[in-house]
C-alpha cells in the first residue's frame, strides 16, 4: 500500500524543483525500469503489481513494494496505469572533453520540446552515440515526458548540461576535431566527407542554432529535400533531422 504522504512525494517528482530537491526522478513502465535496473542505476524506491514483481524477481532493488493498479494510476503521468513505477537517483554527468573527444557526440542547442529530447536520446542510443552535451536552456532530461520518450535509452546514454559555446571552443582546442551543424546554406550531407569523430550540433525547434554557436561550427550540413525542385515543408522536425544525420554518419563511418 502507498501512503498519502508517499503519493504526494512521488507526484511531486513531476516538477523539476522537487526533482532537484530530492535528487530523484520517476520512471514509469516495464521497459524503462527494466533497462535502468539492468544498467545499474540507483533505484531508491520501486512500486509494482504483484505480477510484475514475480516476473522480475531477479532484478528487484532492495526497496520495493507491492502496489495496486489503482494506486499506480493515481501516481502515474500516463493515460493507462503502468505495472511499475521506480524512483531513481539523478546521475550527475559532467562533460569531459578527454572522453568525448574520441567519439561522435551530439550537442543540443536549446531543444525545448520534451518529446524531441527523449526521441533524440533514443536515436543516439540506436546509433551508438553515448554522450549528449546540452546547452543549459535545453529541456530537463529528467522530465517525465523526456524519460518516457527515451524508451529506456536514458539508461545507456550520458546527458550533461553546460555552457555549450565554451564547451565546443574547448573541445576544438583540445581535440582539433570537426564540429558539424545543420543549416539551409550548408553542404549536401550526402556529398560531404564525414568524420567518425566530432560534434554534431542540433539547434532549437524554431530558431535553429544560435549565432554564437554557429561561429564554432567548422562544417555546415544540409539535408536536401526530394525532389530538389519540389515545394515541400519548410524544415524537418529536429528529432527527425537528428535521426537522418546520425544514420548517414553511421552508414559511411564507423566511429
Amino acid at each position: 500500500m502507498i501512503s498519502k504522504n508517499k503519493k504526494k512525494f512521488l507526484t511531486s517528482l513531476q516538477l523539476k524543483k522537487y526533482r532537484i530537491l530530492h535528487n530523484a526522478f520517476l520512471a514509469e513502465g516495464h521497459k524503462i525500469n527494466h533497462d535502468l535496473l539492468n544498467a545499474g542505476a540507483v533505484c531508491k524506491e520501486l512500486y509494482a503489481t504483484t505480477e510484475w514483481l514475480k516476473r522480475n524477481s531477479d532484478i528487484l532493488p532492495e526497496n520495493f513494494s507491492d502496489a495496486t493498479d489503482k494506486e499506480l494510476k493515481s501516481i502515474s503521468n500516463l493515460k493507462s496505469a503502468p505495472e511499475v513505477i521506480g524512483v531513481y537517483e539523478i546521475k550527475t554527468v559532467k562533460p569531459d572533453v578527454r572522453k568525448t573527444g574520441t567519439s561522435l557526440i551530439l550537442a543540443l542547442d536549446g531543444i525545448q520540446d520534451p518529446g524531441n529530447l527523449g526521441t533524440i536520446i533514443r536515436t543516439a542510443d540506436w546509433f551508438g552515440i553515448k554522450n549528449i552535451i546540452c546547452s543549459e536552456d535545453t529541456a530537463d532530461v529528467y522530465n517525465p515526458k523526456v524519460i518516457q520518450a527515451t524508451m529506456g535509452a536514458i539508461a545507456r546514454v550520458n546527458v550533461s548540461y553546460t555552457a555549450l559555446e565554451s564547451f565546443i571552443k574547448n573541445y576544438k582546442k583540445e581535440t582539433n576535431m570537426p564540429v558539424y551543424g545543420t543549416f539551409l546554406e550548408g553542404e549536401n550531407i550526402y556529398d560531404k566527407e564525414l568524420s567518425g569523430k566530432g560534434v554534431i550540433v542540433m539547434g532549437n525547434e524554431g530558431k535553429g542554432i544560435r549565432k554564437e554557436i554557429e561561429k564554432t561550427v567548422t562544417d555546415k550540413l544540409y539535408i536536401p529535400n526530394y525532389p530538389p525542385e519540389a515545394e515541400t515543408s519548410e524544415s524537418l522536425n529536429v528529432a527527425t533531422a537528428t535521426a537522418v544525420i546520425c544514420s548517414e554518419f553511421r552508414r559511411r563511418v564507423l566511429g
